[in-house]
């Protein structure tokens, strides 16, 4: 049975910290810890969660998984770092953290192994899996904040239905390879510098596969899949930040030999608003008002990212003065806690007065004058000492 995707093992997106690894992992060993649970399959989930977090905590091992997906850590290499490097059926030359050394050496001795050593029969003729795909979606920012569901037009090569991805009419019209008796690779011998070299490489006649078309598909016209445009429907969850990756499994790039499609990874591009900023989980805002507001104080209807809010502008309050409504900012991706929202206050002098707006001003800047020298007076006079 293949592998869950460890990231969601533990609950995680690809770009979690590794503050936020150690904090799932040790939730989650806590839950199915079998001295703890004793529930049936608790023992096996707490593997699953010990093996997720031994490569994810890992700094190398993620960057190969990242890249690689579980196929970094196949053929025998040890995840928890425990094991012997040469693991598994024979001298297979996998190790090293899931690198292939033949695939080294066959860079050098085209297509070589190690002095004779099999080099891992079945990575020629098994199935593969495609690689990961990135792809980049643009969403509208109120989008990101409460959560949507959008349709995505991608592209990707598809099995076809036909013959089940192998090329052959009706999946059955098929016979081993006589070139290489059904293993997928060819072996031959050369004298090297360093002696005799056993060379391995893929069978040309069936690329690997150890079997031959001898009916070919006319649905897929023998190539196993069908290069396919459709609209995938995909959920954006409420609170995902720009740059963090959204996983549509299978839409990635084709496998090989009948393995299964690589995934597809949206990387998330969110458009600015035209009032609201984002900082993490917290929103802020401008909200303009004229001098006799924040001097008398008043009551306004805030806009938040949640529809409006009653806010009490107290009397006093300076142009820099910012404003906090607590809880009403994005909620959390994960922990689903929100943010706040912060109002900045911004004083507004009008520019056009009427004649009686201008009388008043006038009287009331009198006043100023009885009662003080005035805000700038009393400032000149520090100077003066």
């Amino acid at each position: 049975m293949a592998k869950r995707d460890f990231y969601e093992v533990l609950g995680l997106t690809k770009g979690a910290s590794k503050d936020e690894i150690k904090s799932a992992y040790r939730k989650l060993a806590k839950k199915y810890h079998p001295d703890i649970n004793k529930e049936p399959g608790a023992e096996e989930k707490f593997k699953e969660v010990q093996e997720a977090y031994d490569v994810l905590y890992d700094d190398k091992k993620r960057e190969m998984y990242d890249q690689f997906g579980m196929a970094a850590f196949e053929q025998g290499a040890s995840t928890g770092g425990q094991g012997n490097p040469f693991s598994g059926s024979g001298f297979s030359g996998a190790g090293f953290g899931g690198v292939n050394l033949n695939d080294i050496f066959n860079q050098f001795f085209g297509g070589g192994g190690m002095g004779g050593f099999s080099s891992g029969r079945g990575s020629h003729s098994g199935p593969r899996r495609g690689e990961d795909s990135l792809m980049r979606v643009k969403v509208n920012f109120m989008d990101a904040i409460l959560g949507k569901k959008v349709k995505i037009p991608v592209t990707y090569d598809e099995e076809c239905q036909s013959c089940k991805g192998t090329g052959a009419k009706d999946g059955t019209h098929l016979k081993t390879c006589t070139k290489c008796n059904g293993n997928g690779y060819i072996r031959t011998t050369q004298r090297t510098m360093f002696g005799m070299m056993e060379n391995e490489s893929v069978c040309p006649e069936c690329q690997g596969s150890g079997k031959v078309i001898t009916d070919m598909c006319r649905d897929c016209n023998g190539k196993g899949y069908n290069r396919v445009k459709k609209d995938i429907e995909v959920n954006i969850p409420a609170g995902i930040n720009a740059g963090q990756q959204i996983r549509v499994k299978g839409k990635g790039s084709r496998g090989y030999n009948g393995g299964e499609n690589g995934d597809l990874y949206l990387e998330i591009i969110i458009n600015p608003h035209e009032y609201f900023k984002r900082d993490g989980n917290d929103i802020h805002i401008d909200v303009p008002l004229n001098f006799i507001d924040v001097t008398l104080g008043t009551k306004i209807d805030v806009p938040t990212v949640y529809g409006d809010v009653e806010v009490n502008v107290p009397a006093g309050t300076q142009p820099t003065a910012v404003l906090l409504l607590k809880g009403r900012g994005i909620k959390d991706l994960r922990k689903g806690t929100p943010g706040n929202q912060y109002i900045h206050i911004k004083v507004e002098t009008p520019t056009k007065l009427s004649k009686e707006q201008k009388e008043l001003l006038e009287k009331y800047r009198e006043t100023l004058k009885k009662d003080d020298d005035g805000i700038f007076a009393k400032f000149k006079k520090k100077f003066a000492k």
